[in-house]
């Protein structure tokens, strides 16, 4: 119970907004910054898409693996996930100031904020908001963040928060080069995101 709605909750990545690009960054790495600083603007205007792929936990008390569904449309998203961690089906969706969580066998819940929902439900204290970022390869911009950058300029290893993450492949989608394989690693936590179809979207122009 516990890894699978930290799972849950910890996919709710999407509240954070598309407010500005301006991070607190340190850059290293084999890339030019240039080509970074380029390549974030580009993959910043993503504001909607579609996911489906698989995802992998560890934990001290809890690990397993589910399936991953993601519909994000600027500020609305619908995360659903099922298979072991789920027990069937569990569900997120909502937008800034309601978020609600449905889990198979268990009930509905709802918070203002994924952090408030996780530290109800959970007791614990995570970035969950990064993950609107993070899973498009970018630092979120609210906070410190070291950058490690591959060959190609873009995010090979990403610092922030006390958390690791680190970006093992990509795949070019309608012109966009974004993560397809995702390990997100801090606090006797590793979650691995392998993302089998990726459909971005640009809709706010």
């Amino acid at each position: 119970m516990f890894a699978r709605n930290l799972l849950v909750l910890g996919l709710l990545a999407l509240l954070a907004g598309c407010s500005g690009l301006t991070t607190r960054e340190s850059v290293e790495g084999q890339g030019d910054a240039k080509q970074w600083q380029a390549h974030k603007l580009h993959i910043a205007q993503l504001d909607a898409w579609q996911i489906s792929g698989k995802v992998g936990i560890r934990a001290p008390r809890d690990s397993g693996s589910g399936t991953l569904f993601w519909l994000q449309r600027q500020d609305y998203f619908d995360i659903r996930l099922s298979g072991p961690l789920g027990r069937g089906a569990a569900r997120l969706t909502g937008h800034p100031g309601k978020v609600q969580l449905e889990v198979a066998n268990q009930g509905r819940y709802e918070a203002e904020s994924p952090e408030q929902l996780l530290q109800q439900q959970l007791r614990l204290n995570l970035p969950v908001s990064h993950l609107f970022w993070w899973i498009r390869g970018l630092p979120a911009p609210d906070s410190k963040s070291r950058v490690q950058l591959d060959a190609q300029s873009r995010l090979a290893q990403l610092s922030q928060d006390d958390w690791l993450v680190e970006y093992l492949s990509y795949s070019e989608q309608n012109g966009y080069w974004l993560p397809e394989r995702i390990k997100v690693s801090g606090h006797d936590l590793q979650v691995t995101l392998v993302i089998k179809d990726w459909q971005p979207r640009q809709l706010g122009q």
